[in-house]
């Protein structure tokens, strides 16, 4: 059994796609950063839907390079053949969409990290434990990069490993077209014709569109195009036609394209193109390499290149088998996909990073409660979450499975720390004790303070609700959660709801369960639920169908301490723990309050406070560990 379906060759980058839609690339406000690259986004394309994937590229040693290696491997991508340059620095790509038809790039490649590539670069080892190789046509336009790829292949063929080309035929990363033809897709060159056509024979697929075909055959007429690259290949030959879907030839090219095996298309709203051919690759790659017939293959490669072309970004944009599966299982409700909402949980829910199968939160995120100890200042109380980061770090010792609460107005500082650590963050926005909710001045009235946030930390907000609210207050409820939750889709940030509906009213085993509904049926998907400790068994079970009924892809439930007892906490952790859907807890009071009083009082050191702090959560982290052990 190989270690590895694939590795892709070739070129990646730092894609800083234009935020702004409908406007020239020289009037672009802001940028969104994604990896990029044809064998890149093919690599992540393809681990996505449950290939394991390598990519053979080269980045610099700077920002944008770990960049690139972080997001590979959050893609669940094998990083070995990324060599890290220290010489050159990675490419950069500048995308807008500027309408249904023109889609404005400038690549900055000049001595680019991924055109550093040598043959001393490809290891012999790593290749052999893949099932096949897949080149771009980029890296084959210059001596070096050519020489590393040919030596892919070639170990690939004397292996009997299979092949596969994407054409990929950018001209002016060949050299025939200027900087600013960065969207041109085709022009003739008998130079590039010919050095395509010495390398098509060690090919087992070649995919292109026409145009591609168009250069790799030397003749603007596509059949002839096709025949001529028959006439030196073998390999089965996938001609993508746009609206019309791809065909396959496997054997002598037929007079007319239509002739050749073609899958099911969909009829979806173009609103992006780019990528759209890397995100068509991945799905086909899917079902050649799981040997699928052609139409099936076909058939996922399409719907693959359809989700692309719906959505902003390249990788981004690619789905997950499982939402493929959805998908096909549902069918198209509206033709424009990234406004399909329940399409769209599915795409978010199942491509997120990371995995947090336990999570023991130490939640410093308090500001009442500090605000009002003897001796406190807004200053002394930064410097104090500072000393519980300091807790936190010492127990998780770089461990997964630790995180942290903390707020950006009173321990800013501790948060900037904090971006540096493994920890799991999460930020509330909500103004403390606020109800009906309202939220910190920072998230400002357009919530647009998301925007400045990095993008690991999590948006929780607390929401004193019941369900024996008035509708009033329930419409008041609804109306910020759903703003806040949507905000955090449009800045791809994960969001935890907490609810306490104790604090408002009386309550009983359903009482959770029937706030879960309401904020479900009001459109609201967190990723995380912070949930009261509940003492029955009955209460548990109906909380967590509630949650099930309308999503099966939440991250899950973190209990809160409410500032009670070990002994306290230890009763709910045994019986919360129970259900897999809780992950951990998230606790605060119970570690820090008798070590803030006294240190805000000058009565203990901050040694002596992070070390009871460091205690009791250990002591805390332990009880949950113990709870699950049961």
């Amino acid at each position: 059994m190989k270690k590895l379906d694939l590795i892709t060759i070739g070129r990646s980058s730092v894609d800083l796609y234009g935020a702004q839609v409908g406007g020239r690339l020289e009037d672009m406000r802001s940028f969104d950063k994604y990896i990029g690259g044809s064998p890149t986004n093919i690599a992540c394309g393809t681990a996505r839907l449950g290939l394991k994937s390598a990519v053979i590229t080269g980045v610099g040693d700077e920002h944008m390079g770990r960049f690139i290696r972080e997001e590979l491997e959050r893609e669940g991508v094998d990083t070995r053949g990324v060599k890290v340059d220290s010489e050159r620095l990675t490419a950069l790509v500048l995308l807008g969409i500027r309408d249904q038809e023109q889609f404005p790039l400038i690549f900055y490649r000049e001595q680019c990290a991924d055109m550093g590539l040598t043959v001393d670069d490809i290891d012999p080892a790593l290749i052999r434990e893949a099932r096949a190789v897949v080149a771009t046509g980029t890296h084959l336009s210059h001596p070096q990069v050519e020489a590393a790829t040919l030596k892919a292949l070639n170990i690939a063929r004397q292996e009997g490993m299979q092949t596969a080309l994407d054409i990929d035929y950018r001209p002016n990363l060949w050299g025939v077209a200027g900087h600013g033809e960065g969207e041109s897709r085709f022009v003739a060159s008998d130079q590039v014709t010919a050095k395509l056509q010495s390398t098509l024979h060690l090919f087992d697929l070649i995919v292109g569109t026409e145009e591609e075909f168009h250069i790799a055959g030397g003749t603007t007429d596509t059949i002839a195009a096709l025949k001529a690259v028959r006439a030196v290949s073998n390999a089965a030959l996938i001609c993508k036609r746009g609206a019309a879907g791809a065909v396959a030839f496997t054997s002598d090219i037929p007079d007319t394209l239509d002739d050749g095996e073609s899958g099911p298309g969909f009829a979806i709203e173009v609103f992006n193109v780019l990528g759209a051919g890397d995100g068509f690759m991945s799905g086909l790659l899917k079902g050649w390499l799981d040997g699928e017939d052609w139409p099936t293959t076909l058939k996922y490669a399409n719907a693959c290149g359809a989700f692309a072309v719906s959505r902003h970004g390249c990788t981004p944009a690619y789905p997950s088998w499982q939402e493929l599966q959805y998908f096909f299982e549902r069918g198209i409700k509206q033709p424009d996909l990234r406004n399909d909402v329940e399409l769209e949980q599915v795409h978010w829910a199942s491509n997120r990073h990371l995995d947090w199968p336990v999570v023991r939160i130490f939640a410093f995120d308090h500001r009442i409660q500090l605000e009002e100890l003897e001796g406190a200042t807004n200053e002394k109380i930064g410097q104090f979450k500072l000393l519980c980061l300091e807790a936190a770090n010492r127990v998780a010792a770089g461990q997964p499975g630790y995180g942290l609460l903390c707020d950006g107005r009173l321990g800013r500082d501790a948060l900037y720390r904090a971006v540096d650590t493994p920890l799991w963050i999460g930020r509330p926005v909500e103004w403390p004790g606020s109800r009906p909710l309202t939220l910190e001045p920072s998230i400002g009235l357009d919530f647009g303070g998301l925007s400045q946030w990095p993008r690991d930390q999590v948006v929780k907000v607390l929401c004193f609700c019941h369900p024996d609210d008035d509708e009033a207050t329930w419409a008041d409820h609804e109306a910020t959660i759903v703003r806040l939750y949507q905000a955090c889709r449009r800045n791809r940030l994960e969001f935890l709801l907490e609810v306490i509906p104790s604090k408002v009213a009386a309550v009983n085993d359903s009482t959770t369960a029937q706030v879960i509904d309401r904020f479900y049926a009001a459109g609201v998907y967190p990723d995380w639920w912070k949930l009261e400790p509940m003492i029955t068994q009955q209460a548990w079970q109906q909380t967590i169908d509630a949650i099930e009924r309308h999503d099966q892809n939440t991250r899950g439930i973190v209990v809160l301490g409410l500032g009670e007892t070990e002994e306290k906490l230890a009763e709910s952790f045994n019986i919360a723990a129970r259900y897999p859907l809780v992950k951990g807890f998230a606790v605060g009071r119970t570690i820090f309050a008798e070590s803030a009083s006294r240190w805000m009082r000058g009565e203990l050191s901050d040694e002596d406070a992070i070390t009871t702090m460091t205690d009791n959560y250990r002591r805390l982290c332990t009880l949950w560990d113990n709870a699950q052990k049961q």
